[in-house]
């Protein structure tokens, strides 16, 4: 019974929405990760996969091993910027697999590419955290209304996570108000 308390409504059209607001935001960065890796299209890629899935596309196991190549991209080098870049990029992609469950941590997934996105302007300029409010002004106005009717179903955003948990946070109380 405790478990079935702790599910939440999420549709496909909902699903479909954050995904491809998650790869709006992503794309944005896309090109700090490919300056510094040009090769490297596993960003790109899970980008792309967000987006097709978002436009109608089928859940599919390529969309989520997309998640993951950009999620390894992150962890294989270029410079700050472009690890936030291809974890914006990671997000994206797994944003189409939000749990149903009112947890905290499913915030993470709904805001976690813009997040990263916004961390990726701020290191691209030099720790300049005038980018990332920029940014976070700029997501909170793009986010389309599925966004904000599942962060009202879900707690507000947990604590912790460094400087990319508190930008999810400034982003989730914008998105609240």
């Amino acid at each position: 019974m405790a478990a079935e308390a702790n599910r939440i409504e999420l549709t496909e059209d909902e699903l479909r929405a954050i995904a491809g607001y998650a790869a709006e935001c992503a794309r944005r960065v896309l090109p700090l990760f490919e300056r510094s890796v040009p090769a490297d299209t596993r960003p790109r890629d899970a980008i792309d996969a967000a987006g097709a899935f978002a436009g109608g596309g089928r859940r599919t196991a390529a969309l989520r091993r997309s998640a993951w190549a950009a999620y390894k991209a992150a962890q294989e080098g270029g410079s700050p910027a472009a690890t936030d870049a291809a974890r914006a990029a990671s997000h994206a992609a797994a944003a189409a697999f939000l749990h149903p469950v009112a947890s905290a941590h499913q915030v993470r997934h709904v805001l976690g590419a813009a997040a990263h996105a916004a961390r990726a302007k701020e290191l691209a300029s030099a720790a300049d955290r005038g980018d990332a409010a920029d940014f976070l002004y700029w997501a909170s106005g793009r986010a389309p209304a599925a966004v904000t009717a599942v962060l009202g179903r879900l707690p507000a955003a947990p604590g912790g996570g460094g400087r990319v948990g508190e930008l999810i946070r400034r982003l989730d109380a914008a998105l609240r108000d």
